[in-house]
């Protein structure tokens, strides 16, 4: 009886971890998701075999009744750029259940980090930017856009 019930117990749990790894497929991470604070909205969309985001909401778009644009850029010529429409991450690639080998940029500060991201939902997506190694770096956590 114990020997059934431990086989049942491992078909369970086979058949739980398929539709988990099914859940997690390449398009999953596809969609609009609100950053950390809910100010900004990124779309996320796959061109070709790599994904790329590009920020299509903002809270406040505007500063003194002019659009935000990207001070903080080390690249003058890009300064002028509207934060509305800008690329925001670049390049990831499906692997393994998570999208790695990316870039994101980031408007508060102008610098570009490596990019990963897994989904820890359907609706909870988490993206972390790193210097070197993935291990060291800053972990956010966005939210679909319902």
């Amino acid at each position: 009886m114990k020997n059934r019930q431990f086989t049942s117990f491992l078909v369970f749990l086979f058949f739980g971890a398929a539709l988990s790894a099914q859940a997690q497929s390449e398009g999953s991470i596809l969609g609009k998701w609100y950053n950390t604070e809910k100010t900004a909205q990124i779309e996320i969309k796959k061109i070709g075999s790599e994904f790329f985001g590009s920020i299509v909401w903002l809270k406040a778009p505007t500063l003194d009744g002019k659009p935000i644009t990207d001070q903080k850029n080390s690249d003058p010529k890009l300064r002028s750029r509207q934060l509305v429409g800008m690329a925001l991450v670049e390049s990831l690639k499906f692997e393994n259940g998570m999208w790695k080998d990316g870039e994101i940029y980031d408007p508060f500060s102008g610098k570009t980090y490596s990019c990963e991201a897994k989904l820890q939902t359907m609706d909870v997506l988490e993206v972390k930017g790193y210097i070197g190694f993935s291990f060291v770096g800053r972990t956010v956590v966005w939210t679909r856009v319902k």
